[in-house]
């Protein structure tokens, strides 16, 4: 009996290492895919995409929302000392603005109430002070989403004009 505690021992610190590395590494390496595939699939850096409408044949992640238009814009700090200004244009209905960081978190959502919202994003050590006009991103990398509803075809062809009016971009 005595030879198999310190195996079984050791097997149980393994499982719970392994666990725990599972843990602290997944949502970096969901976050990376996420960016790549979006990359991929045209998204620029600094710069609003829009998406189709989710459809079947469009989906590119598992079940989005059919009556929400999506602009994405990729980030990178790093290439941007100065920072970002990202701008959602103003739309009638639900709108939001939401940053999300390289381990999946989304640190800021603005809601937009009919009305346009600019921020400038800045890195965590900026020296500036968060508020109205500022958010600092805890990460160099990430995904800035905009999301409108649009329920109907036409909605979301009203919401396709507008949205060329979204702006990500290098300050």
């Amino acid at each position: 009996m005595k030879k198999f505690v310190l195996p079984l021992l050791f097997g149980a610190v393994m499982v719970v290492v392994g666990h725990f590395a599972a843990l602290y590494s997944a949502p970096n390496v969901i976050m990376t895919g996420a960016m790549t595939m979006l990359s991929e699939r045209g998204v620029p850096l600094h710069a609003f995409s829009f998406a189709p409408r989710p459809t079947p044949q469009t989906q590119t992640v598992v079940r989005p929302s059919p009556d929400l238009a999506y602009s994405a814009c990729l980030y990178d700090l790093d290439a941007a000392p100065r920072g970002l200004r990202v701008t959602m244009a103003a739309s009638e209905g639900y709108s939001s603005l939401s940053f999300f960081d390289a381990s999946t978190n989304n640190f800021v959502t603005i809601r937009g109430e009919g009305k346009e919202a600019s921020v400038r994003l800045l890195p965590q050590s900026a020296s500036a002070e968060a508020g109205d006009d500022i958010v600092l991103s805890p990460s160099a990398k990430g995904i800035i989403l905009i999301r409108r509803l649009t329920p109907t075809q036409a909605d979301y062809d009203a919401v396709a004009a507008i949205a060329a009016d979204d702006q990500c971009g290098v300050i």
